[in-house]
């Protein structure tokens, strides 16, 4: 479904709209300020008081032209009428990326390190592997996932590659980019229109029903978002980590680990 924008002039404050009238706009549209000149230096002030006042709104204020762009988000009522359904999305989703993934270290015939994956498929961006095909999937090894690409339905994941054998973890905008693009779930029960922020909200309000829940990672200061309701897999902290790559080292005479080095994040 497509949205629909109003646009407002804006000459005055006084011409802002309300809370009330705000909150009143259904998700199916969106509300569009133009700001006057004399009114640009404002714009920030107001839009950190409809943030805060807000919450439930996406609240952006344009870089270059003078606007205010708001929209509802999903609403918490929505999710929870639709909770089962988001459900069973995080755990096909879980399902789909263990599938390829083990398909595509099968084609490629890689020895998969099991406690950290993206040790494997870091090798693959050094070579003309990173990018490639298996089966009626294209995939893509970037970042800390490897993302595929259906070339006959369009249906879209990205899998994780920094929490172990557990490759179920819902980043916000890829989850709700999954669930647009997975031919199966359409139409949807419920609108999704912005891919990150309802994606966020997602699962805010679905860790809360007990439904979804966090996980540590492979990364210091980086956790991730599972379905509850899983067989749970055994992931390694990265300070666990380096004290096996360190002992490796020390018995092949090899310097110091570093782990943020081996990762790419640091020089």
């Amino acid at each position: 479904m497509n949205r629909t924008t109003d646009i407002i002039s804006i000459s005055t404050v006084g011409q802002i709209p309300t809370l009330e009238t705000i909150r009143a706009i259904p998700r199916e549209r969106t509300l569009k300020l133009v700001f006057e000149k004399g009114l640009h230096n404002q714009r920030e002030s107001i839009v950190q008081n409809l943030k805060k006042e807000l919450s439930d709104f996406q609240i952006g204020i344009h870089t270059i032209e003078p606007e205010i762009n708001i929209a509802k988000l999903i609403t918490d009522k929505e999710i929870e009428e639709n909770q089962i359904f988001f459900e069973q999305c995080a755990k096909d989703y879980r399902q789909l990326g263990e599938e390829l993934l083990f398909k595509l270290v099968d084609k490629l015939d890689l020895d998969l390190n099991k406690d950290f994956p993206m040790e494997t498929f870091n090798k693959l961006k050094q070579d003309k592997r990173q990018i490639g095909k298996v089966e009626n999937w294209r995939y893509f090894v970037h970042g800390f996932h490897c993302g595929f690409e259906n070339n006959k339905t369009g249906q879209i994941i990205e899998v994780p590659l920094v929490f172990g054998l557990e490759f179920g973890d819902l980043d916000p905008y890829f989850f709700t980019r999954y669930i647009k693009s997975t031919p199966k779930y359409n139409p949807l029960p419920v609108d999704i229109f912005e891919d990150y922020a309802d994606g966020v909200r997602i699962n805010e309000t679905m860790i809360s029903l007990g439904k979804f829940e966090r996980i540590g990672s492979n990364v210091g200061n980086h956790y991730g978002i599972v379905v509850t309701d899983r067989l749970k897999v055994e992931i390694k902290s990265h300070e666990e980590l380096n004290k096996i790559y360190e002992r490796q080292n020390k018995q092949i005479g090899k310097p110091n680990f570093n782990f943020w080095k081996f990762i790419g994040l640091k020089k």
